[in-house]
């Protein structure tokens, strides 16, 4: 499969602080890769190497099989975190100016920009001022001028930031429909539940360094062996004590049990159909929510891992 982006050892300090430590990473292109991390963890430094807008201290980047270079910029739409719309300007003119810098001549940029306000139900504010817009409306505003000109590389960082679930459905499907036309999409975010629905590959970065990469169903499989998912009623605070547990995580409506190294489920089964109203009891694979927080929370970065 030919690479739409490849990393070998890209690092960035600033001052005294290593922000990036020598993160290497391949991206298929036609892929929905998940670029995930704590906050603070280089994910945004990483990516901004990534499109060339700040250079690496160490190491080498290429888009679609080159050296990272200016004549790339019409193949990517980036959505950055920290939004950066003209709040004076009118609707229309913005996603105008967005598609010239791009390369679009102005009249396909304009008309574009329409086809993509009426899609998002957004034709009514196209003579509007940003200012005038809601968080969410500026929000795919800004969506719109990153896919206005149908780049081949879709970079998204935190994309579902302000939106309502609708919304979010939407920009959702829209990032599918990318992705089926054989786009290739990135993205950075906090909403786990998305990276599940929606990744093929995923890389954890954490205190810059990728600690977890690979295909999410291998990664799935490999840490699925020993979770149990249980839903009951009654106090399960007996759970954490039991041997063959290592932890606990209670989310409320579902409990989430990660076992030892050979631990016998059948006698957790036994032990909570004993002493709790018993709702659900099975041997699951772990959201993704679940890795991530695993691989962040110990106390030291564990070494680069490939699931894959």
């Amino acid at each position: 499969m030919a690479t739409a982006v490849k990393l070998t050892g890209v690092t960035k300090v600033f001052d005294s602080f290593k922000a990036v430590d020598a993160i290497s990473l391949e991206i298929e292109r036609g892929t929905i890769y998940g670029f995930l991390g704590p906050n603070g963890a280089g994910k945004t430094t990483t990516i901004r190497m990534m499109l060339g807008i700040i250079l690496p201290d160490a190491g080498s980047v290429e888009l679609f099989g080159e050296r990272l270079g200016a004549f790339h910029k019409d193949r990517i739409g980036y959505l950055p975190e920290e939004r950066g719309l003209y709040r004076k300007m009118k609707v229309i003119d913005l996603l105008a100016f967005f598609g010239e810098i791009k390369s679009l001549r102005r009249i396909d940029a304009r008309r574009k920009g329409m086809e993509w306000l009426e899609r998002l139900n957004l034709s009514e504010v196209a003579v509007k001022k940003v200012e005038e817009l809601s968080k969410g409306m500026q929000q795919k505003v800004q969506f719109i001028s990153t896919v206005l000109h149908e780049p081949e590389l879709v970079v998204l960082d935190e994309p579902f930031s302000g939106l309502d679930p609708v919304n979010v459905n939407v920009l959702t499907d829209i990032i599918l429909e990318f992705n089926r036309k054989g786009h290739t999409v990135i993205f950075s975010t906090h909403v786990m539940d998305q990276v599940d629905r929606l990744c093929k590959e995923i890389c954890l970065i954490h205190q810059g360094r990728n600690v977890l990469e690979g295909r999410l169903g291998d990664i799935k499989q490999k840490y699925g062996r020993n979770t149990v998912t249980m839903r009951f009623a009654g106090d399960g605070s007996f759970l954490e004590r039991m041997p063959d547990v290592e932890s606990v995580n209670n989310y409320g409506n579902e409990v989430f049990l990660r076992l030892k190294d050979g631990a016998d489920t059948g006698r957790i089964l036994r032990e909570a159909a004993g002493r709790l109203d018993l709702q659900k009891f099975e041997i699951a694979e772990p959201s993704i929510h679940e890795i991530f927080i695993e691989r962040v929370s110990s106390k030291e970065t564990p070494p680069p891992q490939d699931a894959a």
